[in-house]
């Protein structure tokens, strides 16, 4: 099945130049030319990918990114005119996975599609494996305390224990640590972790992962500086490793 890419983009002449070059690399494209009609389409049937200008008729790229990062996760690649950093800061704040300024190489903005295809698509297979994987039925009950050598995650209780000793977290703390316990050695993104663990509905932006994460280390972690657990992916977010 063709990955599907949902082009917003004002200019014609780069739409054009845009839908030509990514169905060649054999996406299927729908374009559009204003932010009104990119909420629409994107809700009608969520894309693979969206790139997405920032200078739009109506409603602006930024507008249709915050609206459609409280309902969907796939990702968003903007594209704008403008050169001053607070605007990509902003951009990636309301959720955007990547940023391009014009004018731009087409061979860069290809090669940063297939990039974030790939990393999503790595992702939601690991996902999907570890899903399938049925536990033993003798292991049922087991499984409600997650044991990492000294680390033990109690579901049922919602306890954190160290060296048997409850380890006082808050709520999202332990909703945090058990997300990640529950996918072990699979590199999850600070956007995936936002969303199955604080949902899309929060107006936060993936810092707030980054904070999280810090205040887990510095209670599970022997040398927090040194995270064993808790690994920084560079350019995607963290990964558990018990």
């Amino acid at each position: 099945m063709k990955n599907k890419i949902l082009v917003v983009e004002d200019d014609a002449i780069l739409l054009e130049m845009l839908e030509y070059n990514l169905v060649r690399q054999g996406y299927e494209v729908i374009k559009v030319s204003d932010g009104r009609s990119a909420l629409t389409l994107a809700r009608q049937e969520p894309p693979s990918l969206m790139i997405l200008d920032v200078m739009l008729p109506g409603i602006d790229g930024f507008e249709v990114c915050r609206q459609l990062r409280k309902e969907y996760s796939f990702p968003i690649m903007m594209l704008t005119a403008r050169t001053e950093e607070i605007d990509k800061v902003l951009g990636l704040e309301l959720g955007a996975d990547d940023y391009l300024t014009k004018p731009f190489s087409m061979r860069e903005l290809l090669a940063r599609v297939k990039a974030l295809l790939r990393s999503v698509g790595l992702i939601q297979e690991a996902l999907n494996n570890q899903a399938e994987q049925k536990p033993k039925p003798e292991a049922k009950k087991v499984e409600l305390t997650l044991t990492f050598g000294n680390l033990e995650i109690d579901q049922s209780r919602r306890e954190l224990r160290l060296d048997g000793q409850p380890v006082h977290v808050k709520p999202k703390e332990f909703d945090l640590l058990l997300f990640l316990a529950r996918h072990p050695g699979i590199a999850l993104s600070r956007d995936l972790i936002l969303e199955r663990v604080w949902g899309w509905a929060y107006d936060g932006n993936s810092r707030t992962v980054d904070v999280h994460v810090r205040w887990l280390r510095e209670k599970i972690e022997e040398d927090p500086s040194q995270s064993r657990r808790i690994q920084t992916v560079r350019g995607i977010g963290y990964r558990f490793d018990g």
